[in-house]
C-alpha cells in the first residue's frame, strides 16, 4: 500500500510481533533442530480418548455447531471435574463454560472484565498471551517478578501487595506457573486471597496445568479457599492433562455472573469450537485418577533426565515443581544475552529453546534465563542432552 500514513496495526498491539515460538520451531525445522522450544508433546494420549472422539465424529455428535457453552456431557464431566479433585461445586448449566482451548478463556475473561484504565496485576514471567489480551482489552499490566531463590523462582507477597492500586481490576494467577515451573503454595494463596478480599479484587487463574505437578507440591484452586469463589475466574484445559493440544478444548468455572459475563465476550470470539472433541474430553475427565497419576510420574522423570543433562551441559538449573518446562540460567557458561543464546543454540548443539525474556516486561530481569521443555519422548530428551554435551566441551 502506498499513500498510507496511519499504522495498520492497531496501536494496543503494535509492541507484539510474530511469537517467540513462532520463530523458534522455523528455526528448527530450518536447521534439523530437537525443538525443546513450544510446550507439544510429541506422542498422543490416551487411545481410548483418541477413539472416543472419532466415534463422536462417525455418530455425528459436534459435527455442527454445539451449543454456546459447550456440550452438557463435557460441562457435566468438568462440573464432576471440580467436585472430586477440591471440593468446588458448580452449576454445569450455569457456572461452566467451554472454549476454544485456555487462550480464549483468557481472552474472553479478559475482554469481558477489564475496562479501558483497569491495571491488571500479573505474575512475571508470563505466557505470552497475557500480555496481549490485556492490551486487547485496554488494560494497563501491572507485572510482579517471580525471582530466583533456593533453586526456584519465588513470589514477593510484599511487593504484590505494593502493585495493587485504587485503578487494580484484576490478579492474573498461574499456578503451576509457565515458564518458571513454581507451584505457588497454600499460605502463598491465603495471602493472595486475602489482598482481593481486601482491596475488593477479581482473580483469573490459568490451571492448565493442575495436574502436572511433581514431588511434594500440592496444586491448590485458589477458588477453594474462604471467601474466592464469587470473586474468582478459575480456567483449565484438556490440552496439557490428555496430550491433545491440538484439540483446543478448555473451560473457564465461576458464578452465574462471572460465567455470564466471560460468555458475552466469547461469543463473539470463536462463538463455539471443537465439537467431536468436547465428547471425547468429557470421557477424558472421567478416567481414573491412577492415568494422572502415571502422566505425572512420567513427567518428572523426564524432568529428571532434562535437568541433569542441562547441568551435565553447564547450565544453572532450577528444577521446577510443575508444567512442562525447565528454566536454567546462561551465565554459569558465560552467557547473558538469552535471545542470541537461543538464536545460535540451533547451530552449536543442534536444540532449540525459548529466551525468557519474552515474558518479562523488565526484559533485563529474564535475559539470562532459557526454557526448555521435557514434553518430549525419552530417546528425543536423551538425544537432546547428549548434543547439548557440546556446550560443556
Amino acid at each position: 500500500m502506498t499513500g498510507m500514513t496511519r499504522p495498520l496495526l492497531n496501536r494496543r498491539l503494535a509492541e507484539f510481533g510474530t511469537t517467540i515460538f513462532a520463530e523458534m520451531s522455523a528455526l528448527a525445522a530450518r536447521t534439523g533442530s530437537i525443538n525443546l522450544g513450544q510446550g507439544f508433546p510429541d506422542t498422543d494420549g490416551p487411545e481410548e480418548i483418541r477413539e472416543a472422539a472419532v466415534r463422536a465424529l462417525r455418530e455425528g455428535r459436534g459435527n455442527q455447531y454445539p451449543p454456546g457453552p459447550g456440550v452438557p456431557e463435557l460441562r457435566t464431566a468438568i462440573a464432576e471435574h471440580q467436585l472430586r479433585r477440591y471440593g468446588l461445586a458448580y452449576d454445569p448449566d450455569a457456572e461452566v463454560l467451554v472454549t476454544a482451548g485456555a487462550t480464549e478463556a483468557i481472552a474472553a475473561a479478559l475482554l469481558a472484565l477489564v475496562e479501558p484504565g483497569d491495571e491488571v496485576v500479573a505474575l512475571e514471567p508470563y505466557y505470552d498471551s497475557y500480555a496481549a489480551c490485556i492490551a486487547m482489552a485496554g488494560g494497563t499490566r501491572v507485572p510482579v517478578t517471580l525471582r530466583p531463590h533456593a533453586g526456584a523462582f519465588a513470589l514477593d507477597l510484599d511487593e504484590l501487595k505494593a502493585a495493587v492500586t485504587d485503578r487494580t481490576r484484576l490478579i492474573l494467577l498461574n499456578t503451576p506457573h509457565n515458564p518458571t515451573g513454581t507451584v505457588l503454595s497454600r499460605a502463598e494463596l491465603t495471602a493472595i486471597a486475602e489482598l482481593a478480599q481486601e482491596r475488593d479484587l477479581l482473580v483469573v487463574t490459568d490451571e492448565v496445568y493442575e495436574h502436572l505437578v511433581f514431588d511434594d507440591a500440592e496444586h491448590v484452586p485458589i477458588a477453594s479457599l474462604p471467601g474466592m469463589r464469587e470473586r474468582t475466574v478459575t480456567i483449565g484445559s484438556a490440552g496439557k492433562t490428555y496430550s491433545f493440544t491440538g484439540w483446543k478444548v478448555g473451560w473457564i468455572t465461576a458464578t452465574p455472573e462471572l460465567t455470564s459475563a466471560v460468555r458475552s465476550a466469547k461469543q463473539f470470539l470463536t462463538y463455539v469450537a471443537s465439537g467431536p472433541f468436547q465428547y471425547a474430553v468429557a470421557e477424558a475427565l472421567r478416567l481414573p485418577d491412577a492415568y494422572t497419576d502415571g502422566l505425572r510420574a512420567e513427567l518428572q522423570a523426564k524432568r529428571d533426565l532434562l535437568s541433569e543433562g542441562l547441568a551435565a551441559a553447564g547450565f544453572g538449573v532450577h528444577r521446577p515443581a510443575g508444567t512442562y518446562f525447565v528454566t536454567t540460567d546462561i551465565r554459569p557458561l558465560g552467557e547473558t544475552d538469552g535471545f542470541a543464546f537461543c538464536r545460535a543454540l540451533p547451530e552449536r548443539a543442534g536444540v532449540v529453546a525459548i529466551p525468557n525474556a519474552v515474558f518479562y516486561d523488565h526484559r533485563e530481569e529474564g535475559a539470562p534465563f532459557v526454557r526448555f521443555a521435557f514434553c518430549k519422548r525419552v530417546d528425543v530428551l536423551q538425544e537432546a542432552v547428549d548434543r547439548l554435551k557440546r556446550l560443556a566441551r
